[in-house]
């Protein structure tokens, strides 16, 4: 029983390696990446921070911000990677490949997933040494551990919300791929990246509270002078953005089948 339990875990392991990767190789290989990694991030934080200097804000509300765009782009690059995954197969034609290989979508969203994580972290410690050097935030002011909670909720965000962005592209096709870049804007904006969700109406508010960034969000910053405006916001976080990643992998499953049944999945193939 023993090498039996031993030997699925190491075709699991070698599943998720393989799509690491690929998505690692495809990263490396297109030129036009780096900018996503380098050079729209720091243009997003030096634009912010420069904003905050001509509005004379102090430093405590420069740190807001700060993290606030720090944050978005460390989520967006994470999730990217992991659209990338079947955007790829997508703009090549070979979607039908993938799924006709013997493998789940767990290897497929985890594989990449693990490549976004490794970029995303590349993506904060140079926006952070950006951020220190120019407007003098200082990103370990929290300590390690909050430090490393707050990048933990920004990848399981990413994760959630790229999951059901293959989600729709299984159900709609190529012409959901904005999805890819406009769903991540849209749900970070709600999460108060720069402002408090408190200033947002009600309704608007409730959506907020549903998104798991906002309590991470919440909890790092009241490291920096800001007060908590959600109890227990880290384990509410955290509770939501594993439901969710649960749940956004249960729908791609379903969309996965029924892209098959429908003929999409050979429609958006060679």
């Amino acid at each position: 029983m023993s090498w039996r339990v031993e030997g699925r875990w190491r075709t699991e392991v070698i599943a998720v390696t393989a799509f690491a990767r690929r998505n690692l190789q495809m990263a490396l290989r297109n030129v036009f990446l780096l900018f996503e990694l380098l050079f729209w991030p720091v243009v997003g934080v030096l634009g912010i921070g420069l904003m905050a200097r001509f509005l004379e804000l102090s430093p405590e509300a420069t740190s807001f911000i700060l993290i606030g765009q720090i944050a978005f782009s460390t989520v967006s690059v994470c999730q990217l990677d992991v659209a990338y995954a079947v955007l790829y197969d997508v703009w090549s034609k070979s979607v039908k490949h993938q799924f006709l290989a013997p493998i789940g979508v767990r290897h497929l969203t985890t594989g990449a997933w693990l490549v976004g994580i490794l970029r995303s972290l590349v993506v904060f410690t140079m926006l952070s040494a950006v951020a220190w050097w120019a407007f003098g935030f200082d990103a370990l002011h929290a300590g390690v551990g909050p430090l490393a909670v707050f990048l933990a909720g920004c990848s399981l965000t990413a994760w959630a919300v790229s999951v059901l962005v293959c989600t729709l592209i299984m159900l709609l096709g190529a012409k959901a791929e904005t999805a890819a870049w406009a769903s991540v804007n849209f749900v970070l904006t709600l999460a108060g990246i720069y402002y408090s969700v408190a200033v947002l109406p009600k309704p608007v508010a409730a959506l907020a509270a549903a998104i798991p960034l906002t309590y991470f969000l919440d909890a790092y910053r009241a490291h920096y002078g800001f007060p908590a405006e959600f109890a227990r916001p880290i384990l509410i976080g955290g509770a939501l953005a594993l439901l969710y990643v649960g749940l956004s992998h249960w729908a791609f499953v379903a969309a996965v089948r029924s892209a098959r049944r429908s003929g999409l999945l050979l429609k958006m193939s060679e």
